[in-house]
C-alpha cells in the first residue's frame, strides 16, 4: 500500500530531488566545458559564457585532454587506477557472494556470531589496521605492490559486501532451493544456476559501490603503494600534476572530468539495477 501524500509534500520532495540534483549536475557540466576550452578563455571568463554562444564548438579543444595524459605520468595513473579498481571489485565480490551464500544457509548458532563479526569488522575503522598490516607487509614483500593492495581492498570490502549479500540470500524464496534440491541439485549448482541470476540486482549494486570506493580512494592507496611513479593511482597523481604544472592550473579540468568519468560510466551502465538491488533484500522480506 503506498503511502498518502499532499500535494504540499509531494511539492515538497520534488523540489528537494531537484535541488540535489542540480547541486549535482552543475559541478559536472561545469568541470566539462572548462576542460574543453582554450587556455585563455578559461583564465579571462567563467564556464557559463559558453552559454551565450553554445554553437561556437569550433574554438573548444580536446588539447587538454591529450596534455593530461602524456604529462607527469598521469597516463600511467589512469592505467593503473583502472587496473586497481577492476581487481579490488571483483575479489571482494566474487568471495562476497560465495560467502554470503553460504552464511544465509547456514542453520546454526554459528549463524548469528558470524553476522556479529561481520558487523564488527565493517564498523573497524581503516585506521586501526594500517600499522599492523603494513608491517605484516614490509616483512612480506607485500607493500609497494598491486597485489598487496588487492588483499587490502578484498579485506576492507568483504564485511559489507557479505552483510549486504547474506541479507539479500537469505531473502530469497527457500522452496526455490528446496525444490532444486530435491531435483537433485548440490549446493554449487543451486548458487550458480539460481541464486546467482536471482541476484544480479543485489550485485550491480555491490559492484558499483566497490568500484566508486576504489577509484576514489587516496588513503589506502598511499599507505600501501606509497607514491612511486609505476603504481601510483590518478588519485595520487592529481595533487602531483597541480604541483608540477603551476600556471597551467586549467589542465586539473582535463584530468578532473577523466577521473570522474570512468565511476560515471560504471554508475550508468548499472543503474536501472541499482535501486532493485538496494532495496531488494527488504522487498523480498
Amino acid at each position: 500500500m503506498k503511502p498518502n501524500r499532499g500535494p504540499v509534500a509531494g511539492a515538497v520532495l520534488n523540489a528537494f530531488v531537484i535541488v540535489a540534483m542540480l547541486v549535482w549536475v552543475i559541478p559536472t557540466i561545469a568541470l566539462l566545458t572548462a576542460s574543453v576550452r582554450p587556455e585563455k578563455e578559461v583564465i579571462a571568463t567563467g564556464w557559463w559564457t559558453v552559454l551565450n554562444s553554445p554553437l561556437k564548438i569550433t574554438q573548444h579543444t580536446l588539447r587538454d585532454y591529450r596534455q593530461v595524459i602524456s604529462t607527469q605520468g598521469s597516463g600511467i595513473g589512469f592505467r593503473n587506477s583502472f587496473i586497481i579498481s577492476s581487481i579490488g571489485t571483483i575479489l571482494p565480490v566474487v568471495i562476497a557472494a560465495l560467502a554470503a551464500f553460504g552464511l544465509a544457509h547456514l542453520e546454526s548458532r554459528a549463524k548469528t556470531v558470524s553476522y556479529a563479526m561481520t558487523v564488527c569488522l565493517a564498523g573497524t575503522p581503516l585506521l586501526m589496521t594500517f600499522a599492523p598490516v603494513l608491517r605484516a607487509y614490509n616483512r612480506l614483500g607485500l607493500s609497494g605492490t598491486f597485489l598487496g593492495l588487492w588483499l587490502a581492498r578484498m579485506g576492507y570490502g568483504l564485511p559489507f559486501a557479505v552483510f549486504m549479500l547474506s541479507r539479500f540470500f537469505g531473502a530469497l524464496p527457500k522452496d526455490v532451493f528446496e525444490s532444486s534440491y530435491i531435483d537433485g541439485a548440490s549446493p554449487s549448482t543451486a548458487f550458480f544456476r539460481v541464486a546467482l541470476p536471482l541476484s544480479v540486482p543485489a550485485l550491480a549494486s555491490l559492484v558499483i559501490f566497490q568500484f566508486l570506493w576504489v577509484w576514489n580512494d587516496l588513503l589506502v592507496v598511499l599507505t600501501y603503494l606509497g607514491d612511486a611513479s609505476d603504481v601510483s593511482a590518478v588519485s595520487t597523481r592529481l595533487p602531483g600534476l597541480a604541483v608540477f604544472q603551476g600556471p597551467s592550473w586549467h589542465l586539473l579540468c582535463s584530468a578532473g572530468f577523466i577521473s570522474v568519468a570512468v565511476p560515471l560510466l560504471v554508475f550508468f551502465s548499472l543503474q536501472k539495477y541499482f535501486v532493485r538491488g538496494i532495496l531488494a533484500g527488504f522487498l523480498l522480506e
